[in-house]
C-alpha cells in the first residue's frame, strides 16, 4: 500500500462518494476505484460497500480508515513543517466557529490571515462548542472558536479565554417589557421560550441560570441557528436569551433587554494541545498579533499570551 492509496480511502470515507472523492484528488473514478480495489486485494478485507443511500465503510474499513486518517495527518503536517522551516507557510488550515460567535470578526481574521499567508487554504466548518472541541482533540480541525459557561474551561485543548458577556432578553418589538432597561429572570420566566437544543453548550448556560435562582420555563421552540430563533421571538412566539453581539447583528424586528441575574457566556479560541499544525502555529501567532494590537489600541493593559492547558 502507498501514501496515495490512504488519502483514496480517507476521501471516499469523507464524502460517502467514489465520484465526488476522486473529483477532490483530481483523479478519474475510475483510477480511484482501481486503487482501493487493489488495496482491498492486498488487505483481503473490503474497506467500502456501495448500496443506493451511498458507500460506507465495512467493519474492516472502519478500523482501516482510523489508521489512514493518522498516516495521512502526518505526512502532510510532515510536508507543511519542512516547508515552514524556511519560511513559508502552506497547507488548509480547519477552523471551526460557534454560529453565535460575538468577541471576533471571523471573515476579518480570516482576510488579515490570508493576507500574511497567501499560500495557506482556510476551510471553515460552523457547530456548536461541542462538537468542535471533539474534533478538535480528534485532530479533525485545527483551531476553533467556542462560547462555553462562564464557569467552564476547554478541558484536553489549548485555550485562550477571549471575553466573557451576559446574555440578553431577545423580544418582539411589542412586547410589554420590551421598553424596560433591565429585567430578572423572574419577569421572563413564565414566557415561552426558543433555545438552542438541549444538552448542547448553547442551552446549558440558560438551563443553569434558571435552575440556579429556582426558576423552570417553557422552551417550545429548539433550533440550531440563532437567526431561527430570532425569527421566532420577532414573530411574537417566543423569547431567547442570546449574546448581545448576536442580537445586534440580525435583521430581525427583536429588542435586546438586559438582564440583571442572566447567565454569563464565556468566549474562547482553542487548539490542538500538543501537537498543533504549522497552519494552525501561524493562524495563531497572527490572531495573537492582531488582538494585542487591538487591545493595546483600546488601552487596556491585559496583553497576555494565549495559555496552554
Amino acid at each position: 500500500m502507498d501514501l496515495q492509496q490512504l488519502r483514496y480511502v480517507v476521501e471516499v470515507a469523507s464524502t460517502e462518494s467514489f465520484t465526488r472523492a476522486a473529483e477532490r484528488c483530481f483523479v478519474t473514478q475510475s483510477a480511484l476505484s482501481h486503487q482501493i480495489a487493489a488495496l482491498e486485494r492486498e488487505l483481503d478485507q473490503r474497506l467500502f460497500i456501495r448500496s443506493s443511500r451511498g458507500v460506507r465503510p465495512t467493519e474492516a474499513g472502519l478500523a482501516f480508515l482510523h489508521h489512514a486518517r493518522i498516516a495521512v495527518s502526518a505526512a502532510a503536517a510532515a510536508r507543511e513543517d519542512a516547508i515552514a522551516a524556511s519560511g513559508r507557510v502552506v497547507g488548509t488550515l480547519r477552523l471551526g466557529v460557534i454560529p453565535t460567535v460575538a468577541a471576533v470578526d471571523i471573515p476579518g481574521a480570516i482576510a488579515g490571515f490570508r493576507a500574511t499567508y497567501p499560500e495557506v487554504r482556510v476551510e471553515l466548518t460552523v457547530g456548536n462548542s461541542d462538537t468542535l472541541i471533539s474534533d478538535v482533540r480528534g485532530d479533525a480541525l485545527d483551531v476553533a472558536f467556542l462560547g462555553l459557561r462562564a464557569d467552564i474551561e476547554p478541558s484536553g485543548v489549548g485555550h485562550r479565554l477571549l471575553g466573557r458577556e451576559r446574555l440578553v432578553a431577545a423580544m418582539p418589538l411589542g412586547h410589554p417589557l420590551a421598553l424596560r432597561e433591565e429585567i430578572r429572570l423572574a419577569d421572563i420566566a413564565d414566557e415561552t421560550f426558543a433555545d438552542f437544543p438541549a444538552g448542547t453548550s448553547g442551552r446549558a448556560q440558560s438551563d443553569l441560570a434558571f435552575a440556579s435562582a429556582g426558576l423552570s420555563r417553557d422552551v417550545a421552540f429548539e433550533a440550531g441557528s440563532a437567526e431561527l430563533l430570532l425569527g421566532l421571538v420577532a414573530a411574537g412566539l417566543a423569547v431567547s436569551l442570546l449574546a448581545p453581539g448576536v442580537v445586534a447583528r440580525s435583521s430581525a424586528d427583536v429588542c435586546a433587554v438586559a438582564v440583571a441575574d442572566g447567565p454569563l457566556r464565556a468566549e474562547h479560541i482553542v487548539w490542538h494541545g500538543q501537537q498543533p499544525r504549522a497552519v494552525a502555529r501561524a493562524f495563531l501567532a497572527d490572531f495573537g498579533r492582531t488582538t494585542r494590537a487591538q487591545t493595546r489600541e483600546a488601552g487596556s493593559e491585559d496583553d497576555s499570551e494565549p495559555a496552554s492547558r
